[in-house]
């Protein structure tokens, strides 16, 4: 059954043991380049799996801080281009698009680095406003989130090539992911998918099959999540942006082990 988000492509299997090789067809993730055009003025162009555009578009928008609000959000046009790629028209709320005009200019930003736009140090590290939200999140729900998370991950299951980012209750539960072969990509989408269904982020806890690196904190201070969870490592810029903006961080998650930074 066609998946969004994966193609399916010819390969060859070789094995160690020498057996003969054979040919079969695998589910590749999709990967393609996702030009960003913001109120007519191109943005920058990602690196992404184009499926759940809309809300990677919404939530795009609300963690590079151009808008603040779900409501200046108008809409959304997704389409292939004849070149392999596909455009992404963003229309917002006239009054809220200020932001845009400043850091107008079309970017390339592989793998969605996730500070598109950024021009000096000092936008780097400009200071946010720290997570207001607070949850009491028993570590037996995060244990119970990552051993689940894979029955989630349609995407990731058939190609394993893509990242995940869930939202779960305070229990564990798993009721959101989005999926993209870029890890900053996946958690924009389930910020957009939030947003559109109107769950407040502060009500739960967050999951990545990423490495938890300074940007992906930024994105979860911006949205106000109060615990993030991440299944590698987190770098020292990561934790130490979130020890200062009050975000949760648990990084190394297993089924039977975390790390609380």
């Amino acid at each position: 059954m066609p998946v969004d988000g994966a193609r399916e492509s010819p390969v060859t299997e070789y094995f160690a043991n020498g057996a003969d090789p054979r040919a079969l067809t695998r589910a590749l993730v999709e990967e393609a380049p996702v030009a960003i055009e913001i109120n007519g003025i191109g943005y920058a162009v990602m690196m992404a799996t184009p499926a759940d555009l809309t809300d990677y578009a919404l939530g795009f928008c609300l963690s590079e801080q151009l808008i603040g609000r779900a409501g200046e959000f108008v809409a959304a046009d997704a389409f292939a281009v004849p070149d392999g790629g596909w455009m992404l028209r963003v229309t917002l709320d006239a009054p809220a698009a200020g932001p845009l005009i400043e850091r107008a200019r079309l970017r390339l930003a592989e793998g969605s680095c996730g500070l598109c736009g950024i021009e000096s140090l000092e936008q780097v590290l400009r200071p946010l406003v720290p997570v207001s939200a607070r949850l009491d999140v028993a570590k037996a729900a995060v244990f119970r989130a990552v051993a689940a998370l894979g029955d989630h991950q349609t995407l990731g299951r058939i190609t394993r090539a893509a990242h995940a980012a869930a939202f779960c209750d305070p229990d564990g539960t798993i009721r959101m992911v989005r999926e993209d072969v870029g890890r900053h990509n996946a958690f924009d989408k389930l910020i957009g998918a939030l947003a559109r269904a109107g769950i407040d982020p502060a009500t739960g806890f967050v999951v990545l099959t990423a490495r938890c690196s300074f940007e992906l904190v930024q994105k979860a201070v911006i949205a106000n999540v109060p615990v993030l969870a991440t299944i590698s490592a987190a770098s020292t810029m990561a934790v130490d942006q979130a020890r200062a903006h009050g975000l949760t961080l648990l990084s190394l998650a297993r089924e039977d082990s975390l790390l609380e930074t």
